[in-house]
């Protein structure tokens, strides 16, 4: 069993970062956490990296549901969503997949609540995968609208 779920796009970094932002919103996501791994490592170790995010996600339904089974599942929280430049100018964006990392916890009643955010956030690797360079400006609509 694989641990995250993942897709590529021909997408710049910072719109890849903002396409994912929005389509975990769209499933009820708030970004709790935002970590620029490439400037983390240059400021503390000197080294050069590529551009890779990761997003701290949270929906609060989900979380207060799995907190009220497991009350030390907040070690496992947030979700972590990945963004990150690989070769050939392709961007992967990458979530956790919580059922397999749920497998270390002995719980039966997480076990809905894991399924509902495994789905949530393969919705979310898929709808940033579907989308095109094309469709990002009807997206930003779409959210400003939204919003």
């Amino acid at each position: 069993m694989t641990y995250y779920v993942s897709t590529q796009v021909a997408l710049p970094f910072e719109e890849a970062v903002e396409i994912t932002k929005n389509a975990l919103k769209e499933k009820g996501f708030g970004v709790l956490t935002e970590i620029d791994v490439k400037g983390t490592l240059h400021s503390k170790l000197g080294v050069d990296f590529a551009p890779y995010r990761i997003l701290g996600a949270c929906n609060p339904r989900m979380a207060h549901k799995a907190l009220m089974a497991e009350p030390l599942i907040g070690t496992m929280l947030p979700c972590n969503v990945i963004v990150r430049e690989v070769e050939g100018g392709r961007v992967e964006v990458s979530a956790v997949d919580p059922v397999a990392s749920m497998q270390a916890v002995d719980n039966p009643a997480l076990a809905e609540t894991a399924e509902q955010v495994r789905e949530a956030m393969r919705e979310v690797v898929d709808r940033v995968g579907a989308v095109s360079e094309a469709g990002l400006a009807a997206i930003c609509t779409e959210q400003r609208l939204a919003d």
